[in-house]
């Protein structure tokens, strides 16, 4: 009897999606120069488009540093049509990431800094950019396990 509830408890504790998000948070990590684990990520969608939010403790100045260089570095690469960091994150293509690619033209991106980290506010005035953009942000909510608020369905 003990050596079922033993395996019970092993099984439980380690699953393939348990290894799937760790993988991501290591490659989150390894892409982002901090710990995805003591980072906070907030995917917001929002009706002209969304809000890639990413922190960490305040005292930790060298890690907010980091934090914002590459929000300025994921905006400049994503208004240039470049999706390859999300997509070698995820180990997979973004959903989204595509038309965001197609349609950059139609869309604009501001990093800027927050307490703790900094952001990426996401625009457009174009209706097939904007729903690239919300399916973007949802997938990375999803495969982060993040929060964020869904602006589009009134939430």
């Amino acid at each position: 009897m003990r050596v079922g509830l033993m395996l019970l408890a092993v099984g439980a504790c380690s699953t393939p999606d348990d290894t799937r998000f760790a993988e991501l948070q290591r490659r989150g990590a390894a892409a982002m120069g901090v710990d995805q684990y003591t980072s906070n990520h907030v995917f917001e969608t929002l009706p002209d488009g969304g809000r890639i939010l990413l922190r960490r403790d305040p005292a930790d100045t060298a890690g907010v540093a980091t934090i914002r260089a590459h929000m300025r570095t994921i905006a400049a690469r994503f208004a240039a049509g470049d999706f390859s960091l999300p997509g070698e994150v995820h180990a997979q293509a973004v959903p989204g990431a595509d038309v965001m690619r197609s349609r950059r033209a139609h869309i604009r991106y501001f990093a800027d800094t927050t307490r703790g980290g900094g952001t990426v506010r996401i625009r457009t005035t174009d209706s097939v950019a904007l729903a690239a953009v919300h399916r973007f942000l949802a997938f990375q909510r999803q495969d982060h396990r993040a929060p964020g608020h869904d602006h589009e369905r009134g939430s």
